[in-house]
Formats: C-alpha cells, structure tokens, sequence
C-alpha cells in the first residue's frame, strides 16, 4: 500500500498530476484546490488513496491529511465512487465540505459533477454525525416528521429510485408492523 509520496512535480496533465519520486512518475488525481495549489518542478508530499479494481490502479493525491480523511468518509457512503468523492471536495475546501454536511446543505454538496438530490441527501443523513462538527438539529430536514433513515422499506424504495420525501410520503399510510417487503410492496401499488 502507497501511504505517502514525496518529491517533484513533473507535469499537469488534463485533471492528472504527475508526480516523480525515485526517477517514477506516478499520476494522482487531486482535487480542484491542491490542483491550482501545486506547481510544476517544486517538491510534494503528498497523501496517498489507492483505489484498485480489476482493470484499474487510480491513485488519489492529498496535501492534508485531513482532506484524505474525509474523501475516505465520504466514500463510505453508498453510492459514492472515489471520482464522486473527489467531485464533491472539488466544490470547496474542505472545511467547507464538512460544514455543509453538519448543516445539512444539500444543495451545496449537489453542487459537484454527477452528484444528485439523492447522493447529497445520502451523504449528509450518513456523516452529518461523523464529520467532526455539532451538526444542526435541523440539518435533515429534506426528511419529512414520518421518515427514519434507518427503515428499511424506506431504504428500500431509495434504492429503487425514490426520492427520500417521496419514499416516506409512500410510506406514510401504511402499516409499519409489516415486513419491510410487505410494506415495499404496498408502496408501490399505491
């Protein structure tokens, strides 16, 4: 595993960059801050995200730890790939990031490429609590009084496509003693 890289940046590259340790040039992908941040031919330290699938080997770039710390966070979201992560720490410094998360400002996060309503609604509901500030208290309120996150049959009806008020506003009539697939089920024929 690649923790740390440390030495001159060769080049940039479309939204690559190229750092060189050791006489190897290895391409990170880095977010739109340490992007502008680094320059051509002076020396890094960065921290490393490796992300290995079976046809790629992406690296992701860090110039603080605590940036890194929250891209890993926010990939601990379903349905949040690290080039979505990436996306969403590129809308703001990090510190920015965290706060809209504890305030629940999920137009702020759906600022970033290919993230939507629902991801924006999934990252906050997921690490509003996790973000290292008090989140406020109103800081779900896209969730309507009847909906919990942590209900399956709402789940459930996400995942399917649903919005969560949408979910929860099919829910909101039935029984909640029934399984959630009994439930799912009766959702949808409504």
């Amino acid at each position: 595993m690649i923790a740390t890289l440390e030495g001159k940046i060769a080049q940039k590259i479309g939204d690559l960059v190229v750092i060189e340790c050791g006489g190897v040039g290895y391409g990170l992908f880095v977010t739109f801050e340490d992007f502008g941040a680094l320059n051509s031919g002076e020396e890094a330290k960065l921290f490393i995200y490796e992300h290995i699938r079976e046809n790629t080997h992406d690296l992701f770039g860090f110039r603080n730890l605590e940036t890194k710390f929250l891209f890993e966070q926010l990939l601990s979201v379903n349905g949040v790939g690290p080039k979505m992560a990436l996306a969403i720490l590129s809308v703001a410094n990090a510190s920015q990031v965290r706060k809209a998360i504890a305030a629940g400002d999920t137009k702020f996060i759906s600022q970033a490429t290919g993230v939507g309503k629902r991801v924006a609604e999934r990252v906050v509901v997921d690490l509003k609590d996790k973000v290292g500030l008090t989140s406020d208290e109103n800081a779900t309120d896209f969730l309507t009084a009847t909906a919990n996150p942590n209900d399956e049959a709402l789940q459930g009806l996400v995942a399917l496509g649903y919005s969560v008020q949408d979910a929860a506003e099919a829910l909101k009539d039935i029984d909640d003693k029934l399984s959630a697939e009994e439930r799912i089920k009766l959702a949808l024929k409504n």
